[in-house]
């Protein structure tokens, strides 16, 4: 278990440093790899099943049901409550366990069909994709609130409770350990070519103008053309610009 625990933590670590330093591609995708592998190992190795209380036989305080805190947004008091008890007590149970559809989809024909089903599918992705402030909304029983069933002051407290568990993971997560964006496609290169003639050939227009109507693109003059506007110098006449905005342009 100890082992686990330090699997998880060097994962969590490193993902985050990776994110921290990457600015190519690349390293993004090995950070959220590495966090994301993480974040599973803790939810379901070490948090759903500590909370069971699967090794409260350790005695160990750091490692037990009752002290431990795990890395979503809703409380492990009110996950242990609506898991541990109410799930696992009334198993499938319409009207108790609220396991069943979260008391947001229908999931059985044993539910009535009402209107609201309908978007089920949209229901769906949407606690898919927000899955854990699903599970942290859960235990607020916001139907009960709804239908004014709900006691006001306990209410307040688990959306007191909830509120801080977000709060110090949004902290965290987004705020202190924000990570670097990917670099998203290739550089763009800046002209190098001088914006004025060189004062010698004589032409009014620039120097990338005369190269796109004098050398064509099969022309064998194409690299060499290429090396002297990278140098700075005249496509026309090959003389270096001596204008100050000339030079400004090849820096």
């Amino acid at each position: 278990m100890r082992n686990v625990i330090r699997l998880q933590r060097s994962l969590e670590i490193g993902g985050r440093a990776v994110l921290f330093a990457s600015r190519r591609r690349p390293a993004w995708l090995a950070g959220v790899g590495l966090l994301t592998l993480s974040k599973i190992i803790e939810n379901m190795e070490l948090g759903h099943n500590v909370m069971h209380g699967q090794w409260d036989w350790m005695n160990d305080p750091e490692i037990h049901s009752t002290s431990w805190e795990w890395d979503v947004t809703g409380p492990s008091a009110h996950w242990k409550q609506t898991h541990n008890y109410l799930h696992h007590k009334y198993t499938n149970v319409l009207g108790m366990d609220d396991d069943v559809g979260y008391g947001l989809l229908r999931v059985t024909r044993d539910q009535r069909w009402k209107p609201f089903n309908a978007g089920n599918l949209v229901y769906n992705t949407l606690l898919a994709l927000f899955f854990e402030y699903g599970i942290a909304a859960q235990h607020l029983e916001l139907g009960k609130v709804a239908k004014g069933r709900a006691d006001k002051e306990e209410t307040q407290r688990k959306l007191r409770e909830v509120g801080e568990k977000i709060g110090k993971q949004v902290l965290r997560d987004y705020v202190i350990y924000r990570p670097s964006p990917a670099r998203r496609g290739r550089a763009r290169c800046r002209p190098t070519s001088p914006p004025t003639p060189c004062g010698t050939c004589g032409p009014t227009r620039s120097s990338s103008a005369v190269t796109s109507r004098t050398v064509p693109r099969s022309s064998p003059r194409k690299t060499s053309t290429r090396k002297r506007r990278l140098s700075g110098t005249c496509v026309r006449c090959s003389v270096a610009p001596t204008s100050r905005a000339a030079r400004s342009w090849t820096s």
